[in-house]
């Protein structure tokens, strides 16, 4: 399903930088993560969502093999909708491969805290080698190409990318990966601190807590230059969360100008000082 964008927010282009500097500066991404085919049907839902509040701009990010269970590149319908968001302005960025972490036998307890509790198994790039992390992203990209997509970014799964990790996006030519905390920009080495607002729902006392952490979190970033807004598709299951992240965006587009990661880093305030 193609969702066709309101005309209350447009894309942040190179030809509209000219109009936006200088005006306000102040920018909006909201990021969907774990776009796959598994998850497909819930994007759709949560774009149309996001496009009823006049979003028309969002980094996918993209798994080209979720959990193993179904390739991008090998459904044409998926890959025919990808290219249909793409030719309307959304970005497609790699996120990871399979979002799966390979568990070790012997691991720490701060291992274990971060992999287990926190992310549920799926840092798939928080302490990969370099060589594997290098063929994932190469795969990775091609997957994307196949679809008939290209990419610019990486973003790793729950944002955990090791030394290695990172070590193998730089080497392999992405011009940007984001942390929860910041924006790298890997072509210019500058990093713009920039916290990213997520929620948590695996359990009740977990949603909770995102409420209030997350309404906390949106009014101290209103000055800030870019607010970041990271979804995943189980925040769609619940009512009070869906309807938190829609009040948030609507009311950010009041005074911000939606864009997506890949754009917001030609802005020359931002690649230049």
């Amino acid at each position: 399903m193609q969702i066709t964008p309101p005309q209350t927010s447009s894309p942040l282009t190179k030809r509209a930088v000219s109009q936006v500097v200088g005006r306000d500066n102040r920018f909006l991404v909201v990021s969907i993560h774990d776009v796959s085919t598994l998850t497909w049907a819930v994007v759709q839902q949560m774009l149309g969502d996001l496009a009823g509040v006049g979003l028309s701009v969002t980094s996918l990010l993209v798994i080209p093999n979720h959990h193993h269970k179904g390739r991008i590149d090998q459904d044409a319908a998926f890959a025919s909708w990808l290219r249909d968001q793409v030719s309307c302005g959304h970005e497609a960025v790699l996120h990871g491969f399979y979002h799966l972490r390979t568990g070790r036998q012997t691991e720490g307890l701060v291992t274990q805290l971060i992999t287990r509790c926190y992310t549920a198994g799926e840092g798939e790039f928080y302490d990969i080698s370099f060589e594997a992390a290098e063929a994932l992203l190469r795969e990775g990209k091609e997957s994307l190409n196949h679809c008939g997509v290209g990419t610019t970014g990486f973003i790793a799964p729950a944002w955990l990318l090791g030394v290695e990790a990172e070590r193998a996006v730089r080497k392999e030519g992405f011009n940007y990966t984001t942390r929860i905390t910041k924006v790298i920009d890997c072509r210019k080495g500058k990093e713009f601190a920039a916290r990213s607002m997520v929620y948590s729902v695996r359990a009740k006392w977990r949603r909770a807590t995102s409420l209030l952490w997350n309404d906390w979190l949106f009014q101290r970033l209103q000055s800030a230059p870019l607010l970041r807004i990271g979804l995943h598709p189980p925040d769609w299951q619940h009512e009070r969360i869906r309807s938190h992240i829609l009040r948030c965006v609507k009311k950010a587009l009041l005074s911000r100008q939606a864009t997506t990661y890949r754009d917001w880093l030609d802005l020359d305030p931002y690649t230049s000082h």
